[in-house]
């Protein structure tokens, strides 16, 4: 991860009520890198180079390839280096969930963070830490879920019934 002015490029600034709040922006371009290959893998390009996923995420060469590195790992994409070399998927479209590229994505880090403990002085003080634990672990969980439901293949599928939707 490259940081620029505190800021990695896998997270973005959100400005609320004065509080800047880090957005994760790794499992959407995770997604949209398998959608890219998806693709490609119905065509005749499988392999597609990071220098071509990176303009199409407008995002840097060596971002793709760190975002491909966990994918890789989990045999959800094939890569090669050199001149003929990229990335292709790992199994077939309908055989990988958005909940696999999810948790490639990021990781072991919760979907929430939990805000540091105060001093044990009421109720809340004491009890809201392993409160917040339990419920962003139920929270993860229903996303886990709900991703498992899916295969990129189907992810694919919906693209294009959106794109043959008139725009509303």
């Amino acid at each position: 991860m490259v940081a620029i002015l505190g800021w990695t490029l896998t997270s973005i600034p959100i400005w609320r009520a004065g509080v800047e709040t880090m957005l994760d922006i790794r499992f959407s371009r995770a997604l949209k890198v398998m959608l890219f290959l998806a693709i490609a893998a119905e065509g005749d390009s499988a392999a597609l180079s990071s220098a071509h996923l990176a303009n199409s995420l407008s995002a840097n060469p060596s971002l793709v390839r760190k975002l491909l590195v966990p994918l890789a790992n989990a045999g959800l994409v094939v890569c090669a280096k050199g001149r003929a070399g990229g990335a292709r998927l790992g199994r077939p479209a309908d055989q990988i969930t958005l909940a696999e590229i999810y948790r490639c994505a990021v990781g072991d880090k919760p979907l929430w963070a939990c805000s540091p403990e105060a001093e044990e002085m009421c109720l809340v003080t004491a009890r809201a830490g392993e409160y917040f634990a339990t419920l962003t672990a139920e929270a993860e969980q229903a996303v886990l879920d709900s991703l498992g439901d899916r295969t990129l293949a189907e992810s694919v599928r919906e693209l294009r019934s959106l794109d043959a939707t008139p725009d509303r």
